[in-house]
């Protein structure tokens, strides 16, 4: 999959590309980033100027933006805007671009882009909060390393991705490793058992439990499996396993 990000701090991203999952995936070619300064495409530079209507921040300016876009545009790539007022980022449509062999990220800086780059663009917006950052890049981050790992072979576990929390609209059990006892707090038993269907079973309410406490919210969109309304009705009786 090929990612192009329009950025005007295309060092910025130097760092988190070069460790991590990220690097994984990029080092065995599975994804492929290319970023792209609008600062290129502007006359004398200028790629931002004061408002229309006065207000604090500056905007940035469209013809520099849309010309970087038109650079690298092809006929199948999705373009992406990080906005407030876009689809809210969630597993499920992270899944959903995993289809895509193309995506271009437009970074915002400043006070914003200018309403026109929207409207002639038409791109697709997510948003990966809400609360604010002073730029898109954070939020490109977010976005390329959440499809990344789903594609086939950036993990070393295809199953890492799939276990993971809202995978299926509940949020993951709890994990442990070795030592067995650390300041008095033991693993679970059922987990050192060997018998993977009561610890299979031990994860599923865990998760079931954690969901029901931490995120009601995902319930009504959760993803059930067959035994999960014995482990649903346990949870809400109160039963320890």
């Amino acid at each position: 999959m090929k990612f192009d990000i329009i950025s005007l701090f295309p060092d910025f991203f130097d760092s988190p590309f070069a460790c991590g999952v990220l690097r994984t995936a990029i080092e065995r070619e599975i994804i492929e980033i290319k970023i792209t300064n609008p600062r290129d495409y502007a006359e004398n530079g200028t790629v931002d100027d004061y408002q229309f209507g006065g207000g604090a921040g500056m905007v940035m300016k469209p013809e520099p933006l849309i010309k970087a876009v038109n650079h690298v545009t092809s006929t199948n790539s999705l373009l992406v805007a990080l906005t407030p007022q876009g689809n809210r980022l969630e597993q499920a449509l992270v899944r959903k671009l995993t289809a895509h062999q193309h995506i271009i990220i437009m970074c915002g800086r400043y006070k914003g882009m200018d309403e026109r780059v929207r409207h002639v663009l038409k791109p697709f917006e997510i948003s990966i909060g809400d609360y604010v950052l002073s730029g898109g890049e954070i939020g490109a981050l977010v976005l390329i390393e959440a499809i990344a790992r789903l594609l086939p072979g950036t993990l070393g576990n295809k199953d890492s991705a799939t276990s993971d929390s809202f995978e299926e609209n509940l949020l993951a059990p709890a994990i442990y490793t070795r030592p067995r006892t650390y300041k008095r707090r033991s693993v679970p038993h059922v987990l050192r058992s060997g018998n993977h269907k009561l610890i299979s079973r031990w994860r599923r309410k865990d998760a079931v439990t954690k969901t029901l406490t931490r995120r009601p919210d995902l319930f009504s969109c959760a993803t059930y499996k067959k035994g999960d309304l014995a482990i649903l009705l346990e949870v809400l009786n109160g039963k320890k396993s």
